[in-house]
Protein backbone atom coordinates (compact mmCIF):
# COMPACT_ATOMS: atom_id res chain seq x y z
CA UNK A 1 0.00 0.00 0.00
CA UNK A 2 1.40 3.38 -1.27
CA UNK A 3 0.29 6.21 1.37
CA UNK A 4 0.77 10.34 1.00
CA UNK A 5 0.78 12.86 3.27
CA UNK A 6 0.17 16.66 2.32
CA UNK A 7 1.13 19.31 4.74
CA UNK A 8 -2.22 21.45 5.22
CA UNK A 9 -0.31 24.54 3.57
CA UNK A 10 -0.21 23.35 0.37
CA UNK A 11 -1.51 25.67 -2.14
CA UNK A 12 -4.17 25.13 -4.41
CA UNK A 13 -1.42 24.89 -7.86
CA UNK A 14 1.68 25.44 -8.81
CA UNK A 15 1.97 29.34 -10.21
CA UNK A 16 5.11 30.35 -12.10
CA UNK A 17 6.87 32.67 -9.43
CA UNK A 18 5.25 31.39 -6.54
CA UNK A 19 6.45 28.76 -4.04
CA UNK A 20 5.82 25.53 -5.44
CA UNK A 21 3.22 23.21 -3.27
CA UNK A 22 4.46 20.52 -0.66
CA UNK A 23 4.67 16.98 -1.05
CA UNK A 24 5.39 14.08 0.67
CA UNK A 25 5.19 10.96 -1.73
CA UNK A 26 6.20 7.55 -1.51
CA UNK A 27 8.00 5.99 -5.23
CA UNK A 28 7.39 2.49 -6.58
CA UNK A 29 10.49 1.39 -4.56
CA UNK A 30 9.07 2.77 -1.25
CA UNK A 31 11.29 5.87 -1.01
CA UNK A 32 9.85 8.43 0.59
CA UNK A 33 10.13 12.59 -1.54
CA UNK A 34 9.16 15.28 -0.18
CA UNK A 35 9.63 19.05 -1.87
CA UNK A 36 12.75 19.69 1.17
CA UNK A 37 14.24 16.94 0.04
CA UNK A 38 15.03 18.98 -3.19
CA UNK A 39 15.91 22.53 -1.40
CA UNK A 40 18.94 23.78 -3.09
CA UNK A 41 18.69 22.07 -6.23
CA UNK A 42 16.82 22.42 -9.68
CA UNK A 43 13.98 20.03 -10.14
CA UNK A 44 11.75 19.03 -12.79
CA UNK A 45 8.24 17.34 -12.26
CA UNK A 46 6.53 15.76 -14.81
CA UNK A 47 3.33 13.74 -14.97
CA UNK A 48 3.02 9.96 -16.28
CA UNK A 49 0.24 7.86 -17.80
CA UNK A 50 1.83 5.00 -19.67
CA UNK A 51 -1.35 4.54 -21.69
CA UNK A 52 -1.44 8.07 -23.04
CA UNK A 53 -0.58 8.63 -26.32
CA UNK A 54 0.58 11.84 -25.93
CA UNK A 55 3.27 10.02 -22.97
CA UNK A 56 4.04 7.30 -25.58
CA UNK A 57 4.71 10.26 -27.94
CA UNK A 58 7.65 11.34 -25.95
CA UNK A 59 8.90 8.00 -24.19
CA UNK A 60 8.66 6.35 -27.52
CA UNK A 61 10.49 8.69 -29.44
CA UNK A 62 13.26 8.67 -26.57
CA UNK A 63 12.62 12.55 -26.48
CA UNK A 64 11.61 12.37 -22.66
CA UNK A 65 14.43 10.11 -21.59
CA UNK A 66 16.48 12.47 -23.56
CA UNK A 67 15.66 15.73 -21.82
CA UNK A 68 16.19 13.17 -18.41
CA UNK A 69 19.40 12.11 -19.00
CA UNK A 70 20.94 15.69 -20.55
CA UNK A 71 19.73 17.88 -17.12
CA UNK A 72 19.57 15.13 -14.86
CA UNK A 73 23.52 15.37 -16.45
CA UNK A 74 23.44 19.00 -15.30
CA UNK A 75 22.29 18.47 -11.50
CA UNK A 76 18.58 19.07 -12.32
CA UNK A 77 17.23 16.64 -10.47
CA UNK A 78 14.07 14.95 -12.33
CA UNK A 79 10.71 13.34 -10.81
CA UNK A 80 7.87 11.29 -12.93
CA UNK A 81 4.62 11.31 -11.20
CA UNK A 82 1.54 8.82 -11.24
CA UNK A 83 -1.34 10.21 -10.08
CA UNK A 84 -3.96 8.07 -11.70
CA UNK A 85 -6.43 6.34 -8.97
CA UNK A 86 -6.73 2.72 -8.33
CA UNK A 87 -8.75 1.24 -11.13
CA UNK A 88 -8.16 3.83 -13.76
CA UNK A 89 -6.27 4.08 -16.39
CA UNK A 90 -2.38 4.50 -15.73
CA UNK A 91 -2.92 3.22 -12.43
CA UNK A 92 0.25 0.89 -11.42
CA UNK A 93 1.02 -1.26 -8.19
CA UNK A 94 4.61 -0.70 -7.46
CA UNK A 95 5.52 -3.50 -8.97
CA UNK A 96 4.42 -2.52 -11.88
CA UNK A 97 5.66 1.01 -11.52
CA UNK A 98 9.61 -1.06 -11.34
CA UNK A 99 8.47 -2.91 -14.32
CA UNK A 100 7.36 0.28 -16.31
CA UNK A 101 10.18 2.73 -15.73
CA UNK A 102 12.15 -0.23 -16.38
CA UNK A 103 10.87 -0.46 -19.70
CA UNK A 104 10.76 2.77 -20.48
CA UNK A 105 14.57 3.38 -19.49
CA UNK A 106 13.44 6.54 -16.84
CA UNK A 107 17.10 5.92 -15.41
CA UNK A 108 17.50 9.24 -15.11
CA UNK A 109 14.14 9.59 -12.96
CA UNK A 110 13.16 8.16 -9.75
CA UNK A 111 11.19 4.91 -10.09
CA UNK A 112 7.81 7.04 -10.57
CA UNK A 113 6.19 8.67 -7.47
CA UNK A 114 2.88 7.14 -7.00
CA UNK A 115 0.48 9.61 -5.97
CA UNK A 116 -2.87 7.06 -5.69
CA UNK A 117 -4.60 9.37 -4.19
CA UNK A 118 -3.95 12.40 -6.16
CA UNK A 119 -3.06 14.77 -3.58
CA UNK A 120 0.19 16.02 -4.96
CA UNK A 121 -1.59 16.12 -8.64
CA UNK A 122 -4.33 18.54 -7.62
CA UNK A 123 -1.94 20.78 -5.56
CA UNK A 124 0.45 21.20 -8.06
CA UNK A 125 -2.61 21.58 -10.80
CA UNK A 126 -1.52 18.67 -12.99
CA UNK A 127 -4.64 18.25 -15.97
CA UNK A 128 -2.32 15.95 -18.67
CA UNK A 129 0.01 13.77 -19.06
CA UNK A 130 2.55 15.12 -19.50
CA UNK A 131 2.63 17.85 -17.67
CA UNK A 132 5.52 19.79 -16.88
CA UNK A 133 6.67 21.76 -13.71
CA UNK A 134 10.19 23.33 -13.01
CA UNK A 135 11.38 24.06 -9.83
CA UNK A 136 14.25 26.76 -8.73
CA UNK A 137 16.50 26.15 -5.88
CA UNK A 138 14.52 28.38 -4.24
CA UNK A 139 11.18 26.06 -4.03
CA UNK A 140 9.96 28.73 -6.68
CA UNK A 141 8.07 27.74 -9.74
CA UNK A 142 9.73 28.98 -12.99
CA UNK A 143 8.06 27.09 -15.69
CA UNK A 144 4.52 25.19 -15.90
CA UNK A 145 2.91 23.61 -19.15
CA UNK A 146 3.34 21.30 -21.92
CA UNK A 147 6.44 19.78 -22.74
CA UNK A 148 6.23 21.92 -26.23
CA UNK A 149 4.27 23.79 -28.55
CA UNK A 150 3.05 21.01 -30.87
CA UNK A 151 -0.18 19.27 -29.25
CA UNK A 152 -0.01 16.32 -32.24
CA UNK A 153 0.69 13.00 -30.52
CA UNK A 154 2.52 11.79 -33.81
CA UNK A 155 6.46 11.84 -32.72
CA UNK A 156 7.46 12.89 -36.10
CA UNK A 157 6.57 16.23 -35.20
CA UNK A 158 8.81 16.32 -32.04
CA UNK A 159 11.86 17.68 -34.42
CA UNK A 160 9.92 20.74 -35.63
CA UNK A 161 8.47 21.92 -32.28
CA UNK A 162 9.84 24.37 -29.67
CA UNK A 163 10.58 22.39 -26.40
CA UNK A 164 8.96 25.14 -23.47
CA UNK A 165 10.87 22.80 -20.93
CA UNK A 166 14.47 22.65 -22.29
CA UNK A 167 13.99 26.65 -23.30
CA UNK A 168 13.20 27.48 -19.79
CA UNK A 169 16.10 25.13 -18.00
CA UNK A 170 18.66 26.53 -20.53
CA UNK A 171 17.99 29.91 -19.83
CA UNK A 172 17.44 29.33 -15.99
CA UNK A 173 20.60 27.26 -15.44
CA UNK A 174 22.34 30.18 -17.33
CA UNK A 175 20.86 32.88 -14.43
CA UNK A 176 18.59 34.24 -17.30
CA UNK A 177 14.73 35.04 -17.75
CA UNK A 178 12.52 31.89 -18.61
CA UNK A 179 11.60 32.66 -22.26
CA UNK A 180 7.83 31.37 -21.59
CA UNK A 181 7.06 30.68 -17.96
CA UNK A 182 3.90 29.13 -18.59
CA UNK A 183 1.66 27.03 -21.38
CA UNK A 184 -1.27 25.39 -21.88
CA UNK A 185 -0.61 21.91 -21.19
CA UNK A 186 -1.85 19.42 -23.70
CA UNK A 187 -2.12 15.82 -23.47
CA UNK A 188 -4.22 13.01 -21.77
CA UNK A 189 -6.03 13.97 -19.05
CA UNK A 190 -5.30 12.90 -15.49
CA UNK A 191 -7.30 10.33 -14.12
CA UNK A 192 -7.50 11.35 -10.65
Amino acid sequence: MVFLLLSSSVAATAVPGEKAPDFSVVDAQGDKHSLADYAGQWLVIEWFNKDCPYVKKHYGSGNMQFLQKKYTEQDVRWLTVISSAEGKQGYLEPAEALSVAKTHNLSASRPFLLDTSGEMGRAFGAKTTPHMFIINPEGKVVYAGAIDDNDSANPSVIANSHNYVSAALDASLKGKVVPRSSSRAYGCSVKY
